[in-house]
């Protein structure tokens, strides 16, 4: 589930760093520019996750809105409501909602209001092959990470050329687990409820309440 929370997010911001190319490093601001100058962002997208020697393939849908730190993230039946103090994780599978102070479940994960800025810290980043993509091109940027701990061997950032948005990502780890997140539909400033992030405890009176301190 930990690299399911670290790939299922999405918003930008930017950081230079030594050693890094410096065309990777004009890329990345022209894309956190245009992510900046959004009010919201709502995205679908797909994950994958393969590790072909552990014979692991699962591949799921899911959709976020992001309003500044603020989101609502849905994937594999769960949803994810952060409303910039607070984080609700419902499961109606489980009839559970946990409630938790913290944005995030570790110091390693990735939050949707974090999803394209993480490497603002600890990675290091060069231009990468270039494709086309159904008449798409789209510039990789590969990220290293500094730490050399870090079970992430590379994650591949890749890059709309027209239009600065994200493609997708896709991390590659140590132990051979590839997941990919692809962005199938992008909308920007796009009219939404006032309530979106806000959780309605009368809608789950039935469920157990899972409070985190």
């Amino acid at each position: 589930m930990k690299n399911l929370i670290v790939l299922a997010c999405i918003t930008l911001g930017f950081t230079a760093f030594a050693q890094s190319d410096a065309k990777a490093e004009n890329l990345l601001n022209e894309v956190s520019s245009k992510i900046k100058s959004y009010k919201n962002i709502s995205l679908d997208f797909k994950y994958e996750l393969n590790n072909i020697s552990e014979n692991i393939s699962q591949e799921t849908r899911g959709d976020v809105v992001i309003e500044g730190e603020k989101y609502k993230l849905n994937i594999l039946g769960v949803t994810r409501i952060y409303d910039g103090k607070t984080l609700y994780t419902i499961s109606p599978e489980d009839e559970e909602v946990t409630i938790s102070s913290n944005n995030t479940e570790d110091e390693s994960t990735i939050t949707p209001s974090e999803m394209l800025s993480f490497y603002e810290d600890g990675y290091t980043f060069k231009m990468d092959i270039v494709q086309n993509v159904k008449g798409r091109k789209i510039q990789y940027v590969k990220l290293l990470p500094m730490d050399t701990n870090s079970e992430i061997k590379h994650v591949l950032l890749g890059i709309d050329a027209t239009t600065k948005h994200i493609y997708n990502l896709i991390e590659v780890g140590k132990n051979g687990t590839k997941t990919t997140l692809t962005v199938n539909s992008f909308k920007t400033d796009e009219p939404i409820s006032k309530t979106l992030f806000t959780f309605d405890k009368s809608k789950y009176s039935d469920y157990f309440i899972n409070k985190i301190d």
